[in-house]
């Protein structure tokens, strides 16, 4: 069984599917692995490297995607630029994909996987279970998005994170406040708080305090906080617009106090909620910053503009895109061991063993034979 691993071609993108040393491991199960000429010069992976680990390589994406029996990729799959067609077009007809397929946004991508009569699996389907933990790459990806979203809350605001004591005078450390405790935010709090911030924290969900105090942040006001806010798959669920609006009025001084705020909330398939008024970005002082780490869903603040840093009521409000693939080599390191774990779990004997009872399978699990089996993503093209 081949397992194809072409560049990706999504502008900014510099990560890789599979790194070297997961090439050993997937060899060693069996499987042939070939790789597109340079797939991971970005992350820090030479051609040479590759080969050394066993991998065979080309320079011709449309035989990496037709001879590949899965296909695995980081980013969605869209137009090719170097050959014109739709990178569906360019699978054999009833092979596979793995990758983060975004698939709620796409109905286009599945349909056209549909006629295609593609298995594929969207690995930011993967549910939030104790089994699934070493296949997550959602978890992967956003330990480092909110790792770097601290850093650019650090970098944007005109003054420094921790509380100097100098010949000078004594600088007061900032205060942050962070929006959205699941794991990018978890990693924002404990990044910010090793770089000296004084670091308070909200989410929905009551179960996350203990994590928040446990990295050293205060968690505020626990009236906001809704019962049963989280779905089975561990994932926060849509509030209601009462519920918004009574977070927002209670969360308002906090939102002023701050020298930055760092939002993280999203709920999968749906756009991110507004947490942060226009009115709320008034009361924030001048030189005050919001990393909306929520833009690549449309963003927790009203005023965010994804993919760009915006002025307004004299706040800087950054709506930054695709954080990891700014990290590629740790990134691609991340990715490679999640999804070389998930192909693992799914070959068996050299030959990929579908079993639909199993929840890591049938999770991620979008298109199969001709139809959608997700049925989340099944129901959100019917709207």
């Amino acid at each position: 069984m081949i397992i194809g691993v072409p560049r990706e071609v999504a502008a900014g993108e510099r990560r890789v599917a599979v790194v070297p040393v997961s090439v050993r491991r997937l060899l060693e199960a069996g499987l042939e692995v070939r790789i597109e000429t340079g797939a991971g010069s970005e992350s820090g992976c030479t051609d040479e490297e590759y080969v050394d680990a066993g991998a065979q390589i080309g320079s011709d994406p449309q035989q990496i995607f037709a001879q590949a029996d899965i296909l695995v990729r980081v980013q969605t799959l869209g137009s090719h630029p170097g050959t014109g067609q739709h990178e569906v077009e360019m699978l054999r007809e009833g092979g596979c994909v793995i990758g983060m397929l975004q698939p709620f946004s796409q109905p286009e991508l599945i349909q056209r996987l549909m006629s295609r009569r593609v298995t594929a699996f969207s690995l930011d389907l993967m549910p939030r279970t104790t089994l699934a933990q070493s296949m997550d790459v959602l978890s992967s990806m956003s330990t480092l998005t909110g790792y770097k979203g601290a850093l650019l809350a650090a970098n944007a605001l005109p003054k420094i994170f921790p509380m100097l004591m100098t010949a000078a005078g004594t600088l007061k450390h900032a205060r942050v406040l962070v929006l959205g405790a699941g794991v990018a935010g978890l990693q924002a709090i404990a990044t910010a708080r090793r770089l000296g911030a004084v670091v308070e924290a909200f989410d929905v969900r009551s179960a996350v305090k203990e994590q928040v105090e446990s990295l050293g942040a205060r968690f505020v006001e626990e009236e906001a906080v809704t019962p049963d806010a989280e779905d089975a798959g561990g994932y926060a669920k849509e509030q209601t617009k009462a519920q918004l609006e009574s977070q927002r009025m209670l969360l308002s001084k906090h939102i002023a106090q701050a020298d930055a705020v760092i939002s993280t909330a999203l709920v999968p398939g749906r756009r991110a909620p507004i947490l942060i008024t226009e009115e709320q970005v008034k009361e924030m002082r001048p030189g005050s910053v919001v990393i909306d780490l929520a833009a690549e869903q449309g963003g927790n603040c009203e005023l965010t503009q994804p993919g760009q840093v915006v002025s307004a009521h004299g706040v800087e409000i950054h709506g930054p895109l695709n954080l990891p693939s700014s990290l590629p080599v740790h990134a691609s390191q991340m990715f490679s061991r999640n999804l070389t774990n998930y192909l693992l779990h799914l070959v068996k004997d050299a030959g990929l063993e579908l079993n639909l009872e199993d929840e890591l399978t049938k999770g991620p699990l979008v298109t199969h034979e001709g139809a959608i089996f997700h049925e989340g993503v099944r129901a959100a093209m019917k709207k």
